[in-house]
């Protein structure tokens, strides 16, 4: 593509050099710059990429997008916007010939339940024979092929380039979870959504957004967009949380459809039955009403399947085969994943990292275990650290039992964080803990504990393949350490996720 063609996708401040030349790609990281390629100098929280334009050159670059003017840059052509990471995004964009406006893109934001909801929508779109890639914190879906997230949100580029191959690939939808970060950052920018979902809005990523207010806000971008942001065809809400009622009240799109189990949205869940093999519930929207089993267990997960099924349903989908994907869909890696070696207790790993959640996982096992919850945990280090008491009087109130361990103390000191959880455990009771910094430890402690009916939980990581320290990243996955562990303990070889030998018989019903 010819530079003076790319870009017509931004407003230059001015450009210096020729505008004929051919641009065959585009990257912010001059690592990846291979000849012919422009250079997007992005400032970021960590580095600023302007400091990286010459290395840019010498790998070959032609073109420099840049936000600052202080430089001659003979050999190249220099072009200058107002804000490169905007640039950055609608010059992507624009390369890869817009590819989202080809595409049925669900974006997926709130604080939790944004990974079920997008495992369940694929399951359902591709029950309805519409081939379905996925961007989100677990991994990336293309097709075939499955590639490690490194965040759940991907910069502009990389969701650009994904989408193409995606319709390469002879995708018709694309589902996506969209982080505040990611919003904020103008990530999203440049692409077309045609539904966008909001589930719920609990205390995370303070350290970034300062209050509520600011995290609201962000969040509340992708339904009340301003130029050049484009505009989603619906909203779908969760109006039983309290920020899901006031975007509801504020939305402005065409279509607006709210869910819950509050019998004033206008798809409902009713005569909820907990399980511990799932959760049934029947799904009220206007004349329709069906009994719908869920292989989830928690109230959590309704709030998820009603995301879910209130998007399939207003894209038209047909009830029957939304009901049959749910019910059949494949587990969501690292929520509420079992790991069973044939143990007569339960092993479960969740990515249960806010206070919301932990209580959200830890409320619904306590209504179907019928011995003792034993739960492991830490929180990450240099993130929002007013979570850390919170998460400690969740479990100190829902567990039998807390090992208070690591996550990603990344630079932080793992014993510091650890005393601030423990000050919130204590404010609700003094005993029934202790900490154990080496997370193998505390997980191979929690399964020596455990005995027949009781359920361990091993939350804050899921899916998660390492654990951060300082500058140093080291393997380690909850799940593969604890079948390790349980192999050991009961002598089995039975393959994980087929289910326990016993399973508790207590069944709650929610009216």
């Amino acid at each position: 593509m010819l530079l003076r063609e790319l870009i017509k996708a931004i407003e230059p401040l001015k450009f210096e050099g020729s505008l004929e030349r051919r641009v065959t790609g585009i990257t912010y990281d001059s690592r990846r710059v291979l000849p012919g390629m422009a250079f997007v100098a992005v400032i970021g929280n960590r580095a600023d990429g302007h400091s990286f334009i010459i290395d840019a050159i010498d790998r070959g670059a032609v073109a420099i997008v840049c936000e600052k003017d202080d430089f001659v840059l003979p050999s190249v052509t220099k072009i200058v916007v107002k804000n490169s990471r905007r640039a950055l995004a609608l010059l992507s964009e624009k390369f890869y010939d817009s590819p989202s406006k080809k595409l049925k893109v669900i974006g997926v934001t709130g604080t939790n339940g944004k990974t079920t909801v997008t495992f369940m929508l694929k399951a359902i779109l591709e029950a309805a024979g519409i081939k379905t890639g996925l961007l989100g914190t677990v991994h990336y879906e293309i097709g075939d092929r499955i590639i490690p997230a490194s965040r759940t949100t991907p910069e502009s580029l990389e969701i650009q380039k994904m989408m193409a191959e995606m319709l390469n690939n002879s995708c018709k939808a694309c589902v996506m979870e969209v982080s505040s970060h990611s919003l904020v950052q103008d990530r999203v920018l440049g692409v077309d959504f045609d539904f966008c979902i909001f589930t719920n809005l609990t205390r995370d990523h303070l350290d970034y957004h300062h209050d509520f207010e600011n995290y609201y806000q962000a969040k509340r971008k992708l339904f009340l967009p301003e130029f050049p942001y484009s505009k989603p065809t619906a909203a779908i809400i969760n109006i039983d949380d309290n920020y899901g009622q006031r975007l509801a009240g504020e939305c402005r799109l065409s279509v607006l459809v709210t869910y819950g189990i509050n019998k004033s949205a206008e798809i409902n869940a009713s005569e909820i039955k907990l399980m511990s093999s799932g959760t049934e519930l029947t799904l009220s929207y206007q004349s329709l009403k069906k009994r719908i089993f869920i292989p989830l267990v928690g109230r959590h997960n309704v709030y998820n399947a009603l995301a879910a099924i209130s998007t399939a349903l207003i894209m038209g989908l047909d009830i029957n085969i939304i009901e049959h994907a749910i019910a059949n869909m494949p587990a969501v890696p690292g929520r509420l994943e079992h790991v069973n070696c044939g143990q007569d207790f339960t092993v479960l790993v969740d990515y249960a990292h806010t206070d919301d959640a932990l209580y959200n996982v830890l409320s619904a096992l306590r209504e179907v275990t019928s011995g003792r919850i034993i739960t492991v945990f830490g929180c990450g280090g240099n993130r929002d650290a007013s979570k850390r008491p919170k998460m400690g009087a969740v479990a100190a109130k829902y567990s039998d039992y807390t090992i208070i361990t690591t996550d990603n103390p990344r630079k932080e000191r793992a014993e510091d964080i650890a005393l601030q959880i423990k000050s919130g455990y204590e404010e609700v009771r003094s005993g029934g803990y202790e900490i154990e910094l080496d997370r193998k430890l505390a997980i191979e402690t929690a399964l020596k504990m455990a005995k027949t009916g009781d359920t361990v939980l091993i939350a804050g990581k899921g899916h998660e393949t390492y654990q951060e320290f300082e500058d140093t990243i080291i393997p380690f996955d909850d799940r593969l350490y604890a079948e390790n562990v349980l192999k050991i303990l009961v002598g089995s070889t039975a393959k994980p996720g087929k289910g326990l030998k016993k399973k508790s018989k207590l069944e709650i019903q929610w009216t």
